[in-house]
């Protein structure tokens, strides 16, 4: 109550007739009276194209619900480095420093120009940039195939008949990849290292989440061999007698890397460390059969950031075939996580599988001799059936 004292004057909940509302229903309601104030980062190659179909989304949150959000526009990646010669300008952290959100696009430009200094090594000046200024410190990697397109995953059709929702929770700025780097003469050694409270925030999030989906966290680790794997076991034991509702298990990541692709079903939420988690949110992601139907988060002490999956795509920039599911679902997330809007968020999501099952596609979901849509098409499907089922 004091909390909802502090963030909203009582003339403002009396004035939105909120008065004797429950806790929960007062912070949902209260969220939405103020704009949100989201960075919009479009970037490179498609990022632009499956941006705008995001905002579309927004927009049409904006009409259904009491949603506001101020959206600004800024640079990153190769366009940054057009216009400032860098690519994450000083302005574009100030804006994100001062956003309640980032929706970010992608960052990348055509492989054979990589050497160039427009392109070299833009994904690393911009994304770890973002990830060192505001300590995002946990990635969100949803894995879901959907039934209408389960025959573009990999699995057999027995597999993907038990369903397949998985939730890959990769703890983002500790581990090997933060680590001494070194190599002296013949011998090179990379450090991996891990304190309990960089442990702590991920596990944390992978109950919290656990509790809100199917209740069931696998914790996966290399105990057998690591001492870092076994802090991390020691940590998880401790933390789990305050999550009774959920049910929690460890699991060898060697073990876990087969599970995802022969029995990926037992999985809800999977929580790991960076490499671990690096590479079986790749696996994860080959499960429903394009990358341009995954979204992603990372976490921050401060502001969250949400993007696709999948790279800036320049072999098809301009072209207006990109898919941008995964920017859309993205922007689902944003609203999850960052606004505590599920019921808005759950309607995007809903709208895409419903879009999905008319049969609409993008080039990249697309069987041989189907018809597909464009960007703008796709994009506006999901409005209009966002329209349709928030009447």
């Amino acid at each position: 109550q004091a909390n909802i004292k502090t963030m909203y004057p009582l003339r403002l909940v009396a004035r939105l007739g909120l008065r004797g509302r429950s806790r929960s229903d007062l912070l949902r309601r209260l969220s939405t009276a103020a704009p949100k104030k989201i960075a919009v980062l479009p970037g490179d190659g498609i990022g632009p194209e499956v941006m705008a179909e995001a905002l579309k989304v927004l927009g049409a949150v904006e009409k259904l619900s009491s949603a506001r959000f101020a959206c600004e526009t800024h640079l990153i990646g190769g366009a940054a480095y057009d216009a400032h010669g860098v690519h994450f300008p000083d302005s574009t952290r100030e804006a994100c420093g001062k956003s309640d959100a980032i929706l970010f696009g992608s960052i990348g430009g055509p492989t054979e120009e990589s050497d160039l200094p427009k392109w070299a090594n833009a994904e690393r000046n911009a994304l770890l940039g973002l990830r060192k200024a505001f300590t995002l410190a946990v990635n969100l990697r949803p894995a879901t195939v959907y039934p209408m397109l389960a025959s573009l995953s990999p699995l057999r059709p027995d597999i993907i008949a038990e369903g397949i929702d998985i939730l890959v929770v990769r703890e983002l700025v500790g581990g090997i990849y933060f680590g001494e780097h070194k190599t002296v003469g013949d011998r090179a050694f990379d450090v991996m290292e891990y304190t309990e409270d960089q442990i702590r925030t991920a596990l944390k999030f992978g109950f919290e989440v656990a509790q809100k989906r199917r209740k069931h966290l696998t914790v996966v680790d290399k105990a057998n061999v690591l001492d870092c794997s076994r802090l991390w076991r020691k940590v998880a034991n401790e933390m789990k007698g305050s999550y009774p509702d959920v049910k929690m298990d460890f699991m060898l990541v060697d073990n876990a890397a087969m599970q995802i692709i022969k029995k990926p079903a037992f999985f809800d939420v999977l929580c790991t460390e960076n490499m671990f988690g690096d590479i079986l949110s790749d696996a994860a992601s080959v499960l429903p059969g394009s990358l341009g139907l995954m979204p992603s988060a990372s976490l921050g002490t401060s502001v969250h950031l949400y993007e696709p999956s999948g790279g800036s795509a320049p072999d098809i920039a301009g072209k207006g075939v990109a898919n941008p599911i995964a920017q859309v679902l993205s922007a689902a997330l944003m609203l999850r996580y960052s606004f505590s809007m599920e019921k808005e968020a759950v309607l995007i999501e809903s709208a895409v599988t419903a879009v999905l099952g008319d049969g609409l596609r993008t080039g990249d979901i697309a069987l041989k001799g189907e018809k597909t849509v464009s960007t703008s098409q796709m994009g506006d499907a999901i409005v209009a059936k966002m329209h349709a089922m928030g009447k």
